[in-house]
């Protein structure tokens, strides 16, 4: 399910907004390596929370967009790559864009209010975990139809909420929501209707 055997130009055409996703995050970051426009960029973008209490509500949104490394970002594109196509060809490229997005925003809004006003973050976690939560939901709603998907699914959500709590740095905050926030909208999204229209296909 998650072997991606296509080729860059397949896979752009097959999954065109992840492909965009990607490319935006990926112009960011190196546009975050130039010299003095890296610095104005991270210092404008970041979810600051104090500067988000002063109005500057854009940083919900360019945090996102915004990795502290090239590991970070690699994580997170990766898990984009991997674990996002499924969700959009059964979704559609709104649907599931919509799952990305708001998982994202609504992760840092979670920070904003869980976290003291000195606290930063940045990345695009909460929507990946977004993504997880989705699958979650695709579980549940395929439980009679694909039981063998849990044994995909399960696993991967339980390292990735382990590992949230192990490795240091993290946005505990953003991760458990977007993945809460994500389970919600799949369970909306992926109903059984438009699982069996998507396996007839």
């Amino acid at each position: 399910m998650f072997n991606r055997t296509e080729n860059l130009s397949l896979y752009i055409k097959k999954y065109p907004v992840i492909s965009v996703l990607i490319g935006m995050n990926l112009v960011v970051y190196l546009l975050g390596l130039i010299p003095g426009i890296g610095n104005n960029l991270y210092a404008l973008g970041i979810a600051y929370n104090y500067s988000i209490s002063q109005g500057e509500y854009w940083r919900l949104i360019t945090a996102m967009f915004l990795h502290g490394g090239f590991l970070h970002l690699l994580f997170n594109m990766f898990g984009l790559y991997v674990f996002g196509p499924e969700l959009e060809q059964l979704a559609g490229k709104l649907r599931f864009f919509s799952i990305y997005f708001i998982s994202g925003l609504l992760a840092n809004v979670a920070t904003y209010v869980v976290e003291p006003l000195n606290y930063a973050s940045l990345g695009a976690s909460g929507a990946i975990f977004g993504i997880f939560g989705a699958y979650l939901a695709l579980v549940y709603h395929t439980r009679k139809i694909l039981p063998q998907l849990k044994q995909l699914i399960l696993p991967l959500v339980a390292i990735s909420v382990i590992m949230t709590f192990v490795q240091s740095n993290i946005n505990i905050t953003a991760h458990l929501v977007g993945l809460a926030v994500g389970f919600i909208l799949g369970m909306f999204q992926f109903t059984p209707k438009r699982i069996r229209r998507f396996r007839e296909k």
